[in-house]
């Protein structure tokens, strides 16, 4: 039976977790709310609303920087997740495949793409690179980052072709599943290492984003065909994409750190006990 000095710990544990939380979402959170505020209201006439968002995310960026609240690898980790999505964007917004659509005017974009919709995709890499960092993340079973590649790069390669022959979403699915059942994920919050399944970690994360869609969506950011007269939720279907995006977005940021890998006796220790670990240098 829990003492009332273990009850404590374990909510100021879990407050200062949310915290921790609250931070690495900083970026992703002041690109939503923006987007909350000017659907409600947007006085400026001299510029567009999308080219209002692009140029506040760049502020906040450099403001990040200029303050330290943001490392220069996790703003490589923006740039490179920007560029990454504009392309996909492209593409599927293409009138051709149509799969979205952003329904107000721009000057600063691609196609039929505003530039700011790479930051909305950014802000989930610069989540993973803050947390990754904050929380201490170490693993147990982690596969080799070659494997992980091959993965993703097949993940975004099916983004792309499943327009024009089958869906392999299911079966990179269970690839991952194959690839990740037995690795767990480690965080710090105060001085021992928690831990849960990293399958689970990817799926409570993704199922954030799904949520975040459909505020911005509802905020008229971008739409769906089904949404174009009336707005409604998006289907929770859409989780297995954002599903293999989270995939995506956490074996990127692994390129650039450092994977932590915990001995069989300290991974199989639930108190994290003295560790002996193990590392893995960027490939």
């Amino acid at each position: 039976m829990l003492s009332s000095v273990d009850v404590k710990r374990y909510i100021y544990e879990f407050w200062l977790f949310g915290l921790r939380q609250a931070y690495a979402c900083m970026f992703g959170g002041f690109l939503l709310g923006i987007m909350i505020v000017t659907s409600y209201w947007y006085p400026l006439e001299s510029i567009h609303r999308y080219d209002f968002i692009f140029l506040a995310a760049i502020a906040f960026q450099l403001f990040l920087l200029a303050t330290k609240l943001e490392t220069f690898r996790e703003s490589i980790v923006i740039v490179v997740f920007h560029f990454v999505a504009t392309v996909m964007e492209v593409f599927k917004t293409s009138d051709v495949i149509g799969s979205w659509s952003y329904p107000e005017e721009y000057i600063f974009g691609i196609g039929n793409v505003p530039l700011f919709t790479g930051f909305m995709y950014s802000a989930v890499g610069s989540y993973i690179a803050r947390v990754w960092r904050i929380f201490e993340f170490e693993y147990s079973h982690y596969p080799s980052k070659t494997l992980t590649v091959v993965l993703v790069v097949l993940i975004y390669i099916n983004f792309f072709t499943h327009h024009y022959i089958w869906d392999f979403r299911w079966a990179l699915l269970a690839g991952t599943i194959l690839m990740f059942y037995r690795t767990n994920i480690y965080f710090k919050v105060v001085e021992k290492h928690r831990y849960m399944p990293l399958l689970l970690g990817w799926l409570l994360v993704a199922l954030f984003i799904w949520f975040a869609e459909n505020i911005a969506t509802f905020a008229n950011i971008w739409v769906y065909p089904n949404q174009s007269h009336q707005w409604e939720m998006v289907s929770l279907a859409k989780l297995s994409s954002w599903y293999l995006l989270m995939l995506l977005s956490f074996v990127l940021v692994s390129l650039i750190n450092t994977v932590k890998i915990r001995s069989a006796r300290t991974a199989d220790s639930v108190s994290g006990g003295d560790m002996r670990e193990r590392r893995r240098s960027p490939a």
